[in-house]
């Protein structure tokens, strides 16, 4: 049985209270352990005309590519070339940055386990050198697998059985070494919500730089001087500003515009 706490609110009326679910506990370890993250946040749109042309030139061959797959080619290889920013930070009396080798994007999933609604997140390495079919079949694998079963989601699992300072504990030991930042937390972070009605939102992914990608739609565009319309993204980037500064990020966030609007396959 469920234990509940009761408190009145300043209305007057009883407000009944339950402990956190404990498939979020590996949320709430995550968030705690995030605190001293200093973000800047940064946006642009992107005329998505060439992915949407590649895309359904794709699917016309058999081939169906998620959005989310153009993002992540593209952000990769941005990552790669700005060695400065795919990198983490450690300490506070004696700060350390060490920048990484391969660009691993850690990419949040909307998943349920228990009946609970959930986000998980799961890291694809070496992301640079892939080409898209290959981030496509690594998306499908975790977005079509059960996190109740797959060995990938074996730790989280664990974690979300454990007691709270148990778990908080181990979470904190687990991804506090900087060597072990790029397979368990990424060298940066992408989330989507294009798949709902979501122009654009904000969110610190525990990397240096977190994408936030938002949904495809048509809008009004100046094309050599005329207004036409054509599908736009809105793209965000979250930047720990320990770690960069703002000229670097905005480099970031232009050079990604520009890898997806010319995108040629």
């Amino acid at each position: 049985m469920t234990a509940r706490t009761e408190t009145k609110t300043p209305g007057g009326k009883s407000a009944t209270g339950v402990p956190v679910a404990l498939q979020r506990r590996h949320t709430l370890h995550f968030l705690r352990e995030i605190r001293s993250f200093s973000p800047v946040f940064l946006d642009t749109e992107v005329d998505m005309a060439r992915v949407v042309q590649h895309r359904a030139a794709a699917l016309e061959s058999g081939q169906k590519y998620s959005l989310l797959t153009y993002v992540l080619h593209a952000s990769a290889r941005t990552m790669a070339a700005h060695p400065e920013a795919n990198a983490g930070i450690r300490g506070r009396l004696r700060p350390r940055v060490a920048r990484f080798g391969s660009a691993n994007a850690k990419v949040t999933l909307d998943k349920a386990m228990g009946g609970q609604r959930i986000v998980l997140s799961t890291v694809l390495p070496g992301l640079e050198s892939k080409e898209l079919l290959d981030i496509q079949k690594q998306l499908e694998h975790f977005r079509d697998g059960d996190p109740e079963t797959m060995p990938e989601f074996a730790g989280v699992r664990k974690l979300q059985q454990l007691p709270v300072p148990v778990g908080r504990a181990l979470f904190r030991r687990a991804v506090r070494p900087l060597h072990q930042r790029p397979y368990l937390m990424g060298t940066y972070a992408v989330t989507s919500l294009g798949h709902r009605p979501v122009d654009g939102f904000h969110s610190v992914g525990g990397t240096t730089v977190t994408l936030g990608v938002g949904r495809v739609t048509d809008r009004p565009v100046a094309r050599h001087g005329k207004v036409e319309i054509a599908p736009v993204m809105r793209l965000n980037l979250a930047f720990d500003h320990r770690v960069i500064d703002g000229a670097e990020a905005a480099d970031i966030l232009a050079d990604m515009k520009e890898g997806l609007e010319s995108f040629s396959g």
